[in-house]
């Protein structure tokens, strides 16, 4: 419900597409195709290019608007044959026809009030409220050196005891993929990481390496903690779009609660309503 699109099938609008020919308003939105004496206006093809099957969507741009004109074609061609023979007095027809007008207008006044009316400030508003719940986690930036055998590590430890660079110890001997940077592992939280790993690492005071090797699944390691901090939450800009979400949802749940209060809504059937009562209950929390 959060992802506006347009939801009208080619068929309803061809059947409630204008058939007036063009004027010098229209420059703007010109006549692209004729069938029979039924036009085609840019506007019909743009919207038959938001409609299109996700795998016609991939295509070049040229061939995503053959492939939309020739779907608005032959909709032509058949709707002019059915109107021919009434079927848009048919019942079915007329309530299909109901439900999809209903459901564009449920979608205009969607993208009027929610999509188009989220303001930057709300965004960051809702942005800097979600940052508030958040805890901190303790994250610590380490450098490793992994090697096959505990007496590897113990003479590692040996050498770094006697004032070797641990960097170039860890380009050296380490069999680490990330040798070639010194072992550096950046900044990481105790859940990145074995426990083994991590329980060593966050034990660790900064600027002190192990003193023993660490054993882990992958071998055996020292550990040089460089520097502790509490993680910084995702800058804004980074997590922006989901933050507009949130407000959006915010906004479309605001404006259900009141249409329904104003309308009323009355489900008869039990079952449905205790369905509809379970799948609409109130969040406990964002």
């Amino acid at each position: 419900m959060l992802k506006y699109k347009m939801l009208a099938a080619v068929a309803l609008v061809a059947v409630m597409a204008a058939q007036t020919p063009a004027t010098a308003q229209d420059a703007a939105d010109p006549v692209i195709a004729k069938v029979g004496d039924a036009e085609i206006h840019k506007s019909e093809l743009d919207l038959a290019l938001t409609g299109l099957d996700p795998q016609l969507a991939q295509l070049p741009e040229e061939q995503k608007r053959a492939a939309a004109l020739s779907g608005l074609i032959d909709v032509k061609l058949l709707a002019k044959d059915a109107s021919k023979e009434g079927l848009q007095d048919d019942a079915a027809f007329k309530q299909r026809i109901a439900y999809l007008t209903e459901r564009e207008l449920h979608n205009a006044f969607f993208k009027k009030h929610v999509v188009d009316a989220v303001k930057p400030e709300e965004v960051k508003a809702r942005y800097d409220a979600e940052v508030a719940k958040i805890t901190p986690q303790e994250e610590v930036k380490a450098r490793h050196i992994l090697v096959k055998t505990e007496d590897e590590a113990k003479a590692i430890i040996k050498d770094l005891d006697a004032g070797k660079d641990f960097a170039t110890l860890a380009k050296e001997k380490s069999t680490d993929p990330n040798k070639a940077d010194g072992g550096d592992l950046g900044y990481f939280t105790k859940d990145r990481m074995v426990p083994e790993f991590s329980e060593a690492a966050f034990k660790l005071e900064k600027g002190k390496y192990t003193q023993a090797p660490v054993k882990t699944q992958f071998g055996f390691h020292v550990i040089l903690l460089e520097d502790k901090r509490k993680q910084a939450p995702p800058p804004l800009a980074q997590v922006e779009q989901q933050v507009k979400q949130l407000v959006m949802r915010d906004k479309y749940i605001a404006l259900l609660t009141t249409a329904k209060k104003a309308t009323g809504v009355d489900i008869t059937d039990p079952a449905l309503k205790k369905a509809y009562d379970e799948a609409n209950k109130p969040e406990t929390a964002n």
